[in-house]
Protein backbone atom coordinates (compact mmCIF):
# COMPACT_ATOMS: atom_id res chain seq x y z
CA UNK A 1 0.00 0.00 0.00
CA UNK A 2 2.83 2.41 0.84
CA UNK A 3 4.53 1.70 -2.48
CA UNK A 4 1.37 2.41 -4.46
CA UNK A 5 0.71 5.62 -2.49
CA UNK A 6 4.25 6.82 -3.16
CA UNK A 7 4.09 5.88 -6.83
CA UNK A 8 0.83 7.82 -7.19
CA UNK A 9 2.32 10.79 -5.37
CA UNK A 10 5.37 10.64 -7.64
CA UNK A 11 3.13 10.40 -10.68
CA UNK A 12 1.20 13.44 -9.48
CA UNK A 13 4.34 15.44 -8.75
CA UNK A 14 5.96 14.63 -12.08
CA UNK A 15 2.77 14.81 -14.09
CA UNK A 16 1.81 18.21 -12.72
CA UNK A 17 5.30 19.59 -13.27
CA UNK A 18 5.65 18.34 -16.84
CA UNK A 19 2.08 19.13 -17.85
CA UNK A 20 1.97 22.62 -16.35
CA UNK A 21 5.39 23.87 -17.29
CA UNK A 22 6.60 21.61 -20.10
CA UNK A 23 3.49 20.79 -22.11
CA UNK A 24 1.90 24.25 -21.89
CA UNK A 25 5.15 26.01 -22.81
CA UNK A 26 5.67 23.58 -25.69
CA UNK A 27 2.17 24.12 -27.07
CA UNK A 28 2.56 27.90 -27.05
CA UNK A 29 5.97 27.71 -28.71
CA UNK A 30 5.11 25.02 -31.29
CA UNK A 31 1.68 26.16 -32.46
CA UNK A 32 0.43 29.46 -33.83
CA UNK A 33 -1.50 31.60 -31.32
CA UNK A 34 -4.88 30.90 -32.91
CA UNK A 35 -4.36 27.15 -32.31
CA UNK A 36 -2.35 27.06 -29.09
CA UNK A 37 -5.03 28.66 -26.93
CA UNK A 38 -7.62 26.18 -28.17
CA UNK A 39 -5.32 23.21 -27.52
CA UNK A 40 -4.64 24.41 -23.97
CA UNK A 41 -8.38 24.90 -23.35
CA UNK A 42 -9.03 21.33 -24.46
CA UNK A 43 -6.10 19.86 -22.54
CA UNK A 44 -6.40 21.44 -19.11
CA UNK A 45 -9.78 19.95 -18.13
CA UNK A 46 -8.15 16.52 -18.58
CA UNK A 47 -5.15 17.66 -16.55
CA UNK A 48 -7.43 18.65 -13.68
CA UNK A 49 -9.27 15.29 -13.80
CA UNK A 50 -5.86 13.58 -13.62
CA UNK A 51 -4.96 15.67 -10.54
CA UNK A 52 -8.32 15.03 -8.85
CA UNK A 53 -8.25 11.28 -9.46
CA UNK A 54 -4.57 10.70 -8.66
CA UNK A 55 -4.57 12.81 -5.51
CA UNK A 56 -7.87 11.27 -4.38
CA UNK A 57 -6.62 7.70 -4.64
CA UNK A 58 -3.28 8.65 -3.07
CA UNK A 59 -5.06 10.45 -0.20
CA UNK A 60 -7.16 7.36 0.45
CA UNK A 61 -4.11 5.11 0.61
CA UNK A 62 -2.14 7.61 2.69
CA UNK A 63 -4.93 7.63 5.31
CA UNK A 64 -3.58 4.28 6.46
CA UNK A 65 0.05 5.46 6.53
CA UNK A 66 0.38 9.13 7.44
CA UNK A 67 -2.38 11.53 8.46
CA UNK A 68 -0.53 14.70 7.45
CA UNK A 69 0.32 13.31 4.01
CA UNK A 70 -3.30 12.21 3.56
CA UNK A 71 -4.55 15.70 4.49
CA UNK A 72 -2.08 17.35 2.10
CA UNK A 73 -3.11 15.05 -0.74
CA UNK A 74 -6.80 15.45 0.11
CA UNK A 75 -6.36 19.22 0.06
CA UNK A 76 -4.80 18.98 -3.39
CA UNK A 77 -7.80 16.99 -4.57
CA UNK A 78 -10.40 19.31 -3.04
CA UNK A 79 -8.66 22.50 -4.22
CA UNK A 80 -8.55 21.21 -7.78
CA UNK A 81 -12.32 20.92 -8.08
CA UNK A 82 -13.11 24.68 -7.91
CA UNK A 83 -9.96 25.36 -9.90
CA UNK A 84 -11.34 23.23 -12.73
CA UNK A 85 -15.00 24.14 -12.39
CA UNK A 86 -14.83 27.85 -11.52
CA UNK A 87 -11.37 29.32 -12.03
CA UNK A 88 -10.60 27.77 -15.42
CA UNK A 89 -13.88 28.96 -17.01
CA UNK A 90 -13.32 32.44 -15.52
CA UNK A 91 -9.83 32.53 -17.05
CA UNK A 92 -11.26 31.53 -20.43
CA UNK A 93 -14.01 34.15 -20.17
CA UNK A 94 -11.55 36.89 -19.28
CA UNK A 95 -9.42 35.88 -22.25
CA UNK A 96 -12.43 35.83 -24.58
CA UNK A 97 -13.45 39.34 -23.51
CA UNK A 98 -9.94 40.76 -23.71
CA UNK A 99 -9.91 41.55 -19.99
CA UNK A 100 -6.13 41.44 -19.72
CA UNK A 101 -5.83 42.52 -16.07
CA UNK A 102 -8.48 40.06 -14.94
CA UNK A 103 -6.95 37.29 -17.07
CA UNK A 104 -3.49 37.96 -15.64
CA UNK A 105 -4.79 37.92 -12.06
CA UNK A 106 -6.83 34.73 -12.52
CA UNK A 107 -4.09 32.96 -14.45
CA UNK A 108 -1.55 33.92 -11.77
CA UNK A 109 -3.92 32.49 -9.15
CA UNK A 110 -4.16 29.20 -11.06
CA UNK A 111 -0.36 29.05 -11.35
CA UNK A 112 -0.03 29.73 -7.61
CA UNK A 113 -2.48 26.93 -6.84
CA UNK A 114 -0.67 24.49 -9.12
CA UNK A 115 2.78 25.39 -7.76
CA UNK A 116 1.43 24.96 -4.21
CA UNK A 117 0.10 21.54 -5.16
CA UNK A 118 3.43 20.54 -6.68
CA UNK A 119 5.18 21.67 -3.50
CA UNK A 120 2.67 19.71 -1.40
CA UNK A 121 3.21 16.50 -3.31
CA UNK A 122 6.97 17.07 -3.22
CA UNK A 123 6.75 17.53 0.55
CA UNK A 124 5.09 14.12 0.87
CA UNK A 125 7.79 12.47 -1.23
CA UNK A 126 10.62 14.07 0.76
CA UNK A 127 8.95 13.13 4.05
CA UNK A 128 8.71 9.47 3.07
CA UNK A 129 12.24 9.40 1.70
CA UNK A 130 13.60 10.72 5.00
CA UNK A 131 11.82 8.06 7.07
Amino acid sequence: METIALLLTSLLFGGMTVYSFGFAAFVFSALPPELSGNVIRQAFPHFYIFVIATSGVAATLLCFLDTIAAVVMGTIMVATIPTRQVLMPAINLASDHGAKKKFKFLHSLSVLITVSQIIGSGYILVTFIQE
